[in-house]
């Protein structure tokens, strides 16, 4: 029996996951190429995906009926539970003989023959299961929190700081939204061209639903945009309706200087640029060669000159010598905020990294402030929701910073709104501490947080 190409291409993504510290998405990208059929790439993508969000889960339950964790099996027998443990629990139309057979033919494949029987029996145990609510599977004695998070697949530390900041029901309402499948939203780069892009899209065979935070964003399903011409030719872009609107709250206008400090992969930089237009500047930085090169190549697509990329660390004084009436900061982080879309990072994150990551951007924003012109404005972002990367690298820099100020929450909301979806209402997306963010579990997006700041 061979393996279906869809298989082998989730089984490869996980793999090079879990043995290279690569990401789902970008190995994804790579391996499904128009050589690919769609219903292929479709059910690679759900499987790789799938498993890595449900990973501790699924590990649970097929712990039951093995003699050792699942993470000290070799490598390819643990994916191969996984996969099929995936497809019986959360895969009804993946016939249960399917699910098994593959996966032990993935053993055999590689090179594992000897785990195949164990495979077979472990996978038909959990067939026989897979219809029984999985909180009836865990030990009763089980403490609350720790049922939770392995009921809700995160790493129990992230549960209890949750928990204790949200409330049980926001914590629980998070961390359901994390492994749901996000939107695949799209940015709209001329919005005059909006109905033929969006006619061309239907033709091609998805379906297109209106964005649910901006007027000019959308989204689509039943297959990937990025196979479309409206995509080969630059009018739209795949980009997270959070993540278009962070450059809504600089207002930059046209001949505004403008720098993009943390600018890769470039998506937020095409707005700016857009914004500025010919008569403005536009710096782009990033410290990875490689990132700016792959940058320079998305422009060509998007057809938008006028760019200066730079190499730099943001980390350092920076050396460009001007003052910018806009700035831009999305700073690197934990990314808890994507983990519905980029879920291996919930088992890669550690706690003490949030510490790291806040010393890290307080020097960006300190950085990057000392290059704001009077009367200019930045915006300091991140697609996390951990307050030590987010509001208190905010309060610990302007505590140091007499001539910044917050700008107000009522007036970012208020020239805010005639950017977003009808019906909405601009101030839901500011938070009481007058900061914006927005959540998976609210707004179905990437949980972004923003802070606005004005140099007096």
């Amino acid at each position: 029996m061979a393996v279906s190409p869809s298989r082998q291409i989730a089984f490869e993504v996980l793999r090079r996951v879990e043995a290279e510290g690569a990401y789902a998405s970008d190995v994804l990208h790579e391996a499904l190429d128009p050589r690919v059929k769609s219903a292929d790439a479709g059910l690679a993508t759900e499987l790789a995906l799938g498993v890595l969000r449900w990973r501790r889960l699924l590990d649970r339950l097929l712990e039951r009926h093995l003699k050792k964790p699942v993470e000290r099996l070799d490598l390819p027998v643990a994916l191969a539970l996984r996969m099929g443990a995936y497809q019986l629990r959360f895969l009804e139309k993946v016939p249960a003989r399917a699910a098994v057979n593959e996966s032990v033919e993935l053993v055999k494949v590689t090179r594992k023959a000897s785990a195949a029987s164990l495979v077979n029996a472990v996978l038909h145990k959990a067939a026989a299961e897979a219809k029984t609510p999985a909180e009836n599977l865990l030990p009763r004695e089980l403490e609350h929190t720790e049922r939770l998070a392995i009921l809700h697949s995160h790493p129990t530390w992230m549960g209890e700081r949750w928990l204790s900041r949200f409330g049980e029901a926001r914590a629980t309402a998070l961390m359901a939204a994390n492994n749901e499948r996000p939107r695949l939203s799209c940015a709209l780069h001329h919005p005059n061209q909006r109905k033929s892009v969006l006619d061309e899209l239907e033709k091609a065979g998805l379906s297109v639903e209106r964005g649910t935070i901006l007027k000019n964003a959308f989204a689509v399903s039943g297959g990937s945009p990025a196979r479309t011409e409206a995509f080969r030719t630059g009018l739209i872009s795949i980009q997270d309706e959070a993540s278009q609107t962070v450059p809504q709250l600089l207002e930059v206008q046209a001949g505004h200087r403008v720098l993009d400090l943390c600018a890769a992969p470039g998506g937020k930089t095409a707005a700016l640029a857009h914004a500025a237009g010919n008569g403005g500047v536009v710096i782009a930085a990033d410290r990875h060669a490689h990132r700016l090169k792959a940058m320079r190549a998305q422009f060509e697509r998007l057809r938008l000159g006028g760019v200066h990329l730079v190499e730099l660390d943001a980390e350092q004084p920076l050396p460009l010598g001007v003052k910018f009436d806009r700035i831009l900061v999305d700073a690197p982080c934990s990314g808890t905020g994507t983990l519905a879309r980029h879920p291996e990072i919930r088992w890669r994150l550690r706690p003490e990294q949030l510490t790291e990551f806040h010393e890290l951007q307080i020097r960006m924003l300190r950085n990057a402030l000392a290059t704001l012109a009077p009367g200019g404005r930045l915006v300091y972002s991140t697609c996390s929701i951990e307050p030590e990367e987010n509001e208190d690298v905010v309060a610990t820099v302007l505590r140091s910073e007499p001539s910044i100020r917050n700008v107000p929450s009522s007036v970012a909301a208020e020239r805010l709104q005639p950017q977003l979806a009808e019906g909405l209402d601009a101030t839901t997306l500011f938070a009481s501490d007058g900061f914006f963010r927005t959540s998976p579990a609210l707004q179905h997006t990437d949980g972004f947080f923003a802070a606005a700041l004005e140099r007096r």
